[in-house]
């Protein structure tokens, strides 16, 4: 599909502001209107996901003779639930059951694995994906998500058309997660050549049932709050999967206010502060971050007020578009994969549209996102080293690291959400801010740092239920301040000392940002560090995030 990078522009000059369906627009930046450098491109840029997740019939849950015309089955369980498979729910899909179970014996029930075959007359094709039963670690989630997304594979014979999914669940209330894990499998950002092969043209259609061992579930919103959560996924990978020639701080903020259109239903208030804007009301972190790209920063919030009581809760996403290192350049093929450095804010933006669209089963009276944007480029206006800049919090910091900038944006962003007359109870800021992270708590845990040990728990549970895991830092201002002490202004950016907790040490300054009195009148506050688990090995985005934000408010679907 072709777009234009300046989409948004486009839009304002042909449409009057009551078009719009936004409750509100802040004032639109110059640059929005005065068409820098156009693009066109056949990237696919969805943001649908690939699933496709409607409940089945009353007659495939109750006549067996209605029977699945898919190409492909796919089946998809642990081994032990997989042996359990009630006969009725195999005749659904058209599978024999002694084919199936002469199948599945093919597979080990420790580690699991796939085995395939052909059923039937018209050539149709089986495939059994078992999840290992192997013992668990306790630190690790009983779904096994990062088995799912391993084991479910796009991939299907030539000329497939249709494939049936079917996910086998010990529990109805997984059927999100599972949903997660399994999107994170169908990434849907590509930049190729058309080709000419008709066969390669078509688009196959993947169905997605959920069921027990006993039959298949047929409720709507179990269904509709698995769609939900696999778009989200879709959003958030595709967005750092898109290179940043296709996706600059005005697409981002395109993406955000499309976000918001989709939930226009839900009153959601849509504000943007750009460019020069930013400097004239004191957020100099995003500001000097992205003053020398020829695309200006933003900060970018939306809003959904409920007319309830509950909590309140701020999300703060770093949104990096491209990370050069800016005069602090990566080198030595450092700068390739900076395109990813959006994903705090990519996580953040589709799961704020998850817990929106599905609801949620604990009432919130406020669900604030806020987006840091920007692009850490060099030229004649650069921020450099030895500068000294000042965030909105008030305070100052002496730059001794330019590639150290997540933790600028950053500190504006929580210093935005926590100095308001109505504070929030809990800040959230995510961002893959420290190559530290992936020596600290690795490829499949996030690091977090907070400091309430009530945060602490609900987040690592809430990993625990999504399958996005994330693991506890220490919380030590005391032992880490001191690391960032600069003799000229509140502190330095970059620590003195690399051995020394780099990952709880960058969260310690985004902390040292938020309002201290809220802080210590028991606001909490809690930075998770996704570097890692933001792409998969291969530098696909992995969507990480959605399900934990989802689970951590305790969405439909997850709670």
């Amino acid at each position: 599909m072709k777009f234009h990078t300046n989409a948004l522009s486009l839009l304002l000059l042909t449409q009057p502001l009551s078009a719009f369906s936004f409750t509100s627009l802040a004032r639109v930046p110059p640059v929005l209107t005065t068409g820098f450098r156009r693009l066109s491109t056949t990237a696919v840029r969805s943001s649908s996901s690939i699933l496709q997740f409607n409940p089945p019939s009353e007659n495939d849950t109750a006549d067996v003779q209605k029977i699945s015309t898919a190409d492909v089955q796919k089946i998809i369980g642990r081994h032990d639930l997989l042996e359990k498979l009630d006969d009725s729910v195999l005749a659904s899909t058209g599978v024999d059951s002694t084919i199936f179970k002469a199948l599945l014996s093919t597979l080990s029930p420790k580690s699991g694995g796939t085995a395939s075959t052909l059923y039937s007359s018209s050539h149709k094709t089986l495939y059994i994906h078992s999840l290992p039963t192997s013992s668990l670690s306790r630190h690790n989630t009983p779904l096994r998500s990062s088995d799912i997304t391993k084991l479910v594979s796009p991939k299907s014979p030539k000329g497939t058309e249709v494939v049936d999914l079917t996910f086998v669940a010990e529990n109805v209330k997984d059927a999100s997660a599972i949903a997660s894990a399994a999107a994170k499998s169908f990434p849907v950002f590509k930049c190729t050549k058309k080709s000419d092969d008709p066969e390669e043209k078509k688009e196959v259609k993947h169905n997605v049932r959920f069921a027990t061992t006993s039959a298949l579930l047929s409720c709507k919103n179990i269904y509709k709050n698995a769609q939900t959560t696999s778009n989200a996924i879709t959003l958030a990978s595709r967005l750092v999967d898109t290179p940043p020639n296709m996706l600059n701080v005005s697409e981002f903020i395109t993406e955000a206010s499309q976000v918001a259109q989709r939930l226009k239903n839900h009153n959601v208030k849509f504000e943007v502060i750009r460019g020069e804007d930013l400097k004239k009301k004191g957020y100099g972190g995003i500001y000097n971050v992205g003053k020398a790209a020829d695309d200006p920063p933003a900060l970018v919030v939306l809003t959904k007020k409920w007319n309830q009581e509950g909590e309140k809760v701020s999300l703060v996403g770093k949104g990096i578009v491209y990370d050069t290192g800016g005069l602090s350049l990566k080198v030595g093929g450092g700068m390739v994969g900076m395109k990813s450095d959006c994903g705090g804010a990519a996580g953040l933006l589709a799961g704020f549209e998850g817990v929106v669209e599905c609801g949620t089963e604990e009432p919130l009276r406020e669900l604030q996102l806020i987006l840091c944007l920007a692009e850490n480029s060099i030229g004649p206006s650069a921020f450099r080293n030895d500068d000294i800049i000042t965030f909105k919090s008030g305070r100052t910091c002496e730059i001794n690291n330019t590639d150290a900038e997540g933790r600028l944006v950053l500190a504006d962003g929580v210093a935005h959400a926590t100095m308001c007359d109505d504070k929030p109870d809990l800040v959230v800021d995510m961002a893959t801010l420290t190559g530290a992270q992936m020596v600290a708590t690795g490829k499949h845990f996030a690091g977090i740092v907070t400091n309430s040990a009530e945060a602490e728990a609900r987040c690592v549970e809430a990993g625990v239920r999504s399958g996005d895991l994330v693991h506890p830092l220490p919380y030590a201002p005391e032992f880490f301040n001191s690391e960032f002490s600069s003799k000229v202004a509140d502190s330095k950016n970059s620590v003195k000392n690399r051995m020394n907790a780099q990952t709880s040490c960058a969260g310690q300054f985004v902390g040292n940002n938020v309002d201290q009195k809220w802080l210590e009148e028991g606001g909490q506050w809690l930075h998770v560090d996704m570097a890692g688990p933001s792409t998969f090995d291969g530098g696909r985005g992995s969507g990480f995030g959605v399900g934990l934000i989802m689970a951590l408010l305790k969405a439909k679907g997850f709670a």
